[in-house]
């Protein structure tokens, strides 16, 4: 075997990146935001950040392309008395070579789970569901479920086997990548082995617990999560562009994304891959425009009441340094947000509140390079320019979802 096989789909885990060693790396090729601006209005400017700092973080963004085998990246920054960046670069097509673009439709993977838990703390506050009630009161067969908490779920914390470590679930996805999974049969797989540690002992990042609180939401509401999603989270944050599928659609404009999780370990256009094994856990789409809307919408719970939302950004330690996970959130190092991995593409929206700062990241690959997820080493070079007292030092690695 070339290497420990699914080391990323399917074992979860909390990545702290390193930073790559510099090199010389052509300046890649960039795509002005007027895309973005003329389809969706002024929410993402061109902006400037001046010659010197615009010119660092063109250098930085080739270098780690380059070094970490990135086909097509989009980034967007927003600081507030300082202007904006917003830069494509690569391919959004290896095959044509067709330029990347900056309004491209992605797959955000575990960004999903901002917006299931957002849904299920809007529950909250309407009084239909306590975040300390047991999971068995919603959701029946849950191992050890009359003493874990929705809480404990949405926080990481429940001891719950990850399905997606699972050796049959490895196998059977990546043998028909097409497949539909519903969430009862992505759980059974989980549901096969023992609880990894008694509820609340400690964080263990796993997309069981996700996929649970999408059952809960459906339970409560009597309506399908991807309805709840855009009546309850999306509406109200006006965003247009973003949504859970039912299976493998992928609306235009879209880049191809590459992944090296495959049986063989080469490397597969997984676009049209379908997500739905992660469901409520990572299955959701959408673009920069959005993204950079539900940054702060997130992080300051516009769409929830102030105590609800406190108790969303009450962190715990995760066992890495420069990293606390929240419900369905986390600290790193200020960056309040989420990231988000998929075969094929890699996301991370996240919101400095101390400068009101937004930095969103869309990349076209999952592959690791030196065990570090691209998007983990790619932001945290550019926090290392654009905000060196909050570098972005850890990231949860979302098992692709």
């Amino acid at each position: 075997m070339r290497r420990t096989r699914f080391r990323r789909l399917f074992a979860a885990t909390v990545l702290v990146a390193s930073v790559l060693a510099p090199m010389t790396a052509a300046p890649a090729t960039t795509v002005a935001a007027a895309a973005v601006a003329d389809r969706h209005g002024d929410d993402c400017p061109p902006g400037d950040l001046g010659p010197e700092l615009t010119a660092r973080l063109d250098r930085t963004i080739a270098e780690v392309r380059e070094q970490a085998g990135i086909p097509g990246v989009v980034v967007g920054i927003w600081l507030p008395g300082k202007g904006s960046y917003v830069r494509a670069s690569g391919v959004a097509d290896k095959a044509t070579g067709r330029p990347m673009f900056t309004d491209s439709y992605v797959r955000i993977g575990s960004e999903t789970k901002t917006f299931t838990v957002t849904a299920l703390l809007k529950l909250v506050d309407e009084g239909r569901v306590g975040l300390d009630d047991p999971i068995a009161r919603y959701v029946h067969g849950v191992p050890d479920g009359r003493r874990i908490t929705l809480r404990q779920l949405a926080g990481m914390r429940s001891g719950l086997f990850p399905y997606t470590a699972d050796a049959d679930f490895v196998r059977d996805l990546l043998s028909d990548p097409q497949r539909s999974f519903t969430p009862r049969e992505s759980l059974a797989y989980g549901f096969k082995h023992k609880n990894t540690f008694a509820p609340g002992a400690q964080f263990q990042y796993s997309n069981t617990n996700l996929v649970l609180l999408g059952l809960v939401i459906e339970k409560v509401t009597g309506q399908r999560l991807a309805d709840v999603i855009e009546r309850r989270v999306l509406r109200p944050a006006h965003l247009r562009h973003t949504f859970l599928p039912e299976g493998a659609e992928f609306p235009e404009p879209h880049a191809h994304g590459y992944t090296d999780q495959t049986l063989d370990g080469t490397t597969a256009d997984a676009t049209d891959w379908n997500p739905s094994w992660a469901w409520a856990a990572g299955a959701m789409i959408s673009n920069l425009h959005d993204l950079r809307r539900w940054a702060p919408v997130l992080a300051t719970g516009e769409l929830l009441s102030p105590e609800t939302q406190a108790q969303r950004l009450t962190t715990l330690p995760t066992g890495f340094p420069g990293l606390s996970y929240g419900l369905g959130i986390f600290d790193a190092n200020g960056w309040i947000g989420h990231n988000g991995s998929i075969p094929g593409y890699e996301t991370v929206t996240v919101y400095l509140p101390s400068e009101k700062a937004t930095m969103v990241l869309m990349l076209t690959t999952d592959s690791q390079v030196g065990g570090q997820e691209p998007s983990t080493l790619l932001a945290r070079a550019i926090t290392s320019v654009i905000t060196p007292d909050h570098v972005y030092d850890g990231a949860v690695s979302p098992a692709r979802g």
